[in-house]
């Protein structure tokens, strides 16, 4: 069994995400893709938006040492 670095569906990039790009004609896709687009998308929202908050967190803490 070889390892599959991406075995863990929380870190697998979505294939629909992965082929998205803003602004590109959506005419072609069915509903189902469409759904299946809005869905990848928004997990990569809470992604993104996790990892900010923890930078934001280490930030703080870094500007509260050199503040003190």
């Amino acid at each position: 069994m070889a390892f599959d670095p991406f075995a863990d569906e929380t870190v697998r990039p979505q294939a629909q995400a992965r082929n998205h790009v803003v602004g590109q004609d959506l005419s072609t896709l069915s509903i189902e893709e469409i759904d299946e687009r809005i869905a990848a998308l928004r997990q990569e929202i809470t992604r993104l938006e996790q990892m900010r908050a923890q930078k934001q967190a280490s930030k703080s803490a870094a500007d509260a040492v050199f503040k003190a």
